[in-house]
């Protein structure tokens, strides 16, 4: 697991753990914190352009992107995500496809993560929402 050192993060890795597959267990980092509200998997004009969750959790991903522009942030600088999904049967099912949607938008970084199975979410149409924290680096703040 690695961290670019432009992120300013430092991942958390007690001795002796595993090393996780797709996550950290933990980040550590100093400067502006940007804090992202669930996403869904509509676009900008609010309608859901895939029906399924790889799709949907592609387009949650680049929504969280575009708002992590707003505030100057990358997406090297997400220390944590909180994925909510409808269907967990299907999210497993899914993890190559998801992995490969995940690197297309966030990279190779992989923040502290945590994955929920909710009854729904307040879109019907919806099958993942995901909240973002990031930390931009004192030096990339503007």
């Amino acid at each position: 697991m690695s961290t670019p050192p432009e992120s300013g993060l430092q991942a958390l890795q007690p001795p002796g753990w595993p090393l996780p597959k797709g996550y950290a267990n933990g980040y550590a980092g100093t400067g502006r914190l940007v804090v992202v509200g669930g996403q869904i998997g509509w676009d900008e004009t609010g309608r859901f352009p895939a029906a399924d969750l790889v799709g949907q959790a592609r387009q949650a991903l680049c929504n969280i992107v575009a708002v992590l522009n707003e505030a100057g942030a990358r997406p090297e600088h997400v220390a944590r995500l909180t994925w909510y999904v409808t269907d967990i049967a299907e999210y497993r099912s899914s993890l190559r496809a998801l992995g490969q949607a995940y690197r297309e938008v966030m990279g190779t970084h992989f923040p502290a993560m945590t994955l929920v199975q909710v009854v729904a979410l307040v879109e019907p149409e919806a099958w993942v929402e995901i909240e973002a924290t990031a930390i931009i680096p004192p030096e990339s703040s503007s």
